[in-house]
Formats: structure tokens, sequence, C-alpha cells
């Protein structure tokens, strides 16, 4: 009973000394859980601060910068890429407008058919021989038949009904001006005009939206903060 005894109070010393050191073990896992967050917890706070420190960084630099870019956009990018915008819309309807003078010579070669009654003039006299002819004997004396010779005087205007082929087979000059008239988007560059149209378009009005003075840019700030669009 007596060797019980001591064990007894040997396994109460021994709880004594368990429950004794339960409160220091949980501090020291308590101590350790906190030195392995540290390390973190400090990335994490250094993150925090180094990602404020450069969103301060990047809108002081828009607020220094925003408003001597607005005066070069509106006074030099605006004109010039408006400018070429307009000078492509302009090109696709312009025309190409030149007289062009053709000095050639052309071959031709064919058969001119003449029929077609006419009055020509004598410019000759032209002798009649032996011209055959009747004359009549007045008061019935009868006829006498034989034959004359006449002279046809010049300038003598005599009717005819011409009947000819006419060979025509020379070589003839050729001096025109023709005027041209060729509607840009018709040709080869209508399309490259085009696409620059369709490319400057956008930028030109993109451009044009943004404000054209650092006043307008306040004011829109402020209408944006006092009055928010509707969603």
């Amino acid at each position: 009973m007596e060797c019980s005894s001591r064990r007894c109070a040997v396994d109460e010393l021994n709880e004594e000394i368990v429950e004794t050191n339960e409160p220091e073990a949980a501090e020291i896992e308590t101590t350790k859980k906190k030195k392995g967050m540290k390390p973190w917890q400090a990335f994490k706070n250094f993150a925090i601060i180094f990602s404020f420190i450069i969103n301060f960084v990047l809108i002081l630099v828009l607020l220094i910068v925003v408003p001597l870019i607005i005066p070069i956009v509106g006074d030099i990018a605006v004109p010039i890429v408006g400018g070429l915008n307009d000078s492509f819309v302009d090109m696709e309807s312009a025309s190409i407008l030149q007289t062009i003078h053709v000095s050639d010579t052309m071959p031709i070669s064919f058969v001119l058919p003449l029929r077609e009654n006419t009055v020509v003039t004598l410019t000759d006299s032209v002798m009649l021989g032996e011209v055959p002819t009747t004359f009549a004997l007045p008061d019935g004396g009868g006829a006498i038949y034989g034959s004359v010779t006449l002279s046809l005087p010049a300038g003598l205007a005599l009717p005819v009904a011409l009947s000819v082929d006419v060979p025509v087979d020379q070589v003839v000059p050729v001096q025109l001006d023709v005027n041209v008239d060729i509607p840009l988007n018709e040709t080869e560059l209508g399309q490259p005009f085009n696409q620059l149209k369709d490319l400057f378009g956008p930028i030109d009005k993109m451009l044009r939206d943004l404000p054209s003075s650092n006043k307008e840019l306040i004011d829109r700030v402020t209408t944006s903060v006092i009055n928010p669009p509707e969603e």
C-alpha cells in the first residue's frame, strides 16, 4: 500500500507538470506561428505601400503632363490628322481633268461610191460633132433628117447623174485636243485612298472628341464628378 501511495504521488506530480507545461507549449506554438507569418505580413504591407506610391506618382504625372499634352494635341495633332482625313475624303470624289493634245497621222484606204444627181459647170467649150437631129418643116411640110455640129460654151450648167466609185488611199494628219475626265475612285489609286480614309477617320474623330483646352478638361472632370452619367 505504501508503494502504491508513492506511485500515486508520482503520477499526481507528473500530471501537475503536464498541466503546467500545456499553456507553455501552446504559447510556444503560437509564437512560432507568429514568427512564420511575420515575413508574409511584412511583404503584404510593403506591397500595399508600394502600390499606393506608384498610383500616387502616376496620378501626379498625369496631372502634370496632361495639361501640357492637350494644347499640343489641339494645336498640332488635330489640324494635321484632320487635314489628312479631309484630303482623303476629297480624293474619293476627285477627278483627273486634263486636255491631251493628239498629233499623229492615220492611214485610210476605202472605196467611196458616188450616187448622186448634181449640176456641173463646163469650164471650157465642148464641141459636139455629127449629132443626129430632125428638123420639122412648118405648115406640115415634112421633116428633114440630118446631123449637126454643136459647141457647148464654157460656163454652161449641165444637170448630170453621178454613178462612180472613187478609191481613197492616203495618209491623213490628225491634230486635235481631247478633254479627259477620269474619276479617281475608278482608277487604281481609289482603293489606297479609301483605305487611308478608313484609317484616319476614326483617329480624327477621337482627337476631335478630346478636350481642346485645359479649361474644357477641368469642366468635363467637374461635370463628371458632380453629375455622373446614368448607367
